[in-house]
């Protein structure tokens, strides 16, 4: 098949047709308009043509698949990624541009809570996993519509080394895990407090693999900044990258360790959180699975043992027969209370929404 449209890969997706008179393209734009507001993906057509695998999605929808026959346009629903989610209730999420402190534009995502005003409002900074090559979308995000349904502001932040903006953007990250990624996300919590959308009184950072070890850099970077910080399935110990977990296991990944982190020792300690524990000014929490291949449980154990002996309060959350997050519905349920609960302990309760 002929190409026969161009989708923006940032923002919410814009659709600019190369060949609209295709009919290819003619059908997509058609079965466009019958789903307003979600964006309509072709998957794959028969050898024959005569049917097509498709899905729609949105920011408050995950996703449903159907099959269409090409000839008498009849529509198939197959099924849906979550039954359960009902997108009606769902948060918006809203794409947007800021200025880092170096003058280089970034892309925000905010997830806003239902029927509150955008202004003042309780905010958790969600930093990506990764992290070079991926980055947040204007599409579902499981964590953001969790944290949205509770009340709070959502910000994600694509900083430099996320995907999306070609191989200098992410390139232009290496190196620099534990500095310039910092402060874009850093810059983007000043950038969203600046506008009037957070309150700077009550914000908190949350992520996980990556975006732990950031929520535990940024609060390192940024005294003041944040209210509290918990760590999922975070690296802590960059050295350690070398010496524990998959990553290390095979030549492309040692190859990727040396490009993206570096070789130098000193250079790795200055950059883990485990090794600057005394200057984190929040309260932690700490949730890992104690069977994560990608980021051992060692990790966690010695973040927890350095913010022990920095005598620094945290919170600790450990399943055992977990991985690099949680999969059984029991733990992640209980995970997702100790996450509610802490935030509620140290930024206050979520927005409420108008009468």
């Amino acid at each position: 098949m002929q190409p026969f449209a161009a989708i923006s890969d940032t923002g919410t997706p814009q659709v600019t047709y190369i060949q609209p008179n295709l009919p290819a393209a003619k059908l997509y734009r058609a079965l466009s308009l019958k789903f307003p507001g979600e964006f309509v993906d072709f998957i794959n057509f028969s050898e024959d043509g005569k049917e097509l695998l498709f899905s729609v999605s949105s920011d408050r929808d995950p996703g449903t698949y159907y099959l269409i026959d090409t000839q008498h346009y009849k529509v198939l629903k197959l099924f849906s990624v979550a039954p359960w989610i009902n997108p009606a209730q769902m948060a918006e999420r809203i794409p947007m541009h800021f200025k880092a402190s170096d003058g280089l534009e970034l892309e925000a995502i905010l997830t806003v809570p239902n029927h509150v005003p955008m202004n003042n409002l309780p905010m958790v900074l969600l930093p990506h996993g990764g992290p070079h090559g991926i980055s947040d979308t204007w599409f579902f995000d499981e964590d953001a519509q969790f944290l949205a349904s509770r009340g709070y502001l959502v910000l994600q932040v694509n900083y430099r080394g996320s995907g999306g903006r070609g191989y200098a953007f992410k390139e232009a990250g290496y190196l620099k895990w534990g500095t310039r990624i910092q402060q874009d996300l850093i810059d983007g919590v000043k950038w969203a407090e600046a506008q009037h959308y957070a309150d700077p009184k009550r914000v908190c950072v949350y992520g996980a693999s990556f975006g732990g070890y950031s929520a535990m850099m940024s609060v390192i970077r940024a005294p003041g900044l944040f209210k509290c910080a918990v760590g999922y399935a975070g690296i802590y110990d960059l050295a350690m990258m070398y010496k524990k977990g998959d990553i290390r296991e095979r030549a492309a990944g040692r190859s990727y360790l040396r490009t993206v982190i570096g070789r130098n020792d000193a250079d790795l300690d200055a950059n883990s959180p485990d090794k600057l524990a005394d200057r984190i000014d929040v309260p932690v929490l700490l949730v890992h699975g104690k069977d994560d291949q990608r980021a051992p449980f060692a990790q966690a154990k010695a973040m927890r043992d350095a913010l022990e002996a920095a005598h620094k309060p945290f919170e600790w959350l450990v399943k055992p027969g977990e991985g690099h997050g949680f999969y059984s519905e029991k733990d992640n349920v209980d995970f997702l209370n100790h996450l509610q609960a802490f935030l509620a302990k140290y930024i206050g309760p979520g927005a409420e929404p108008a009468n």
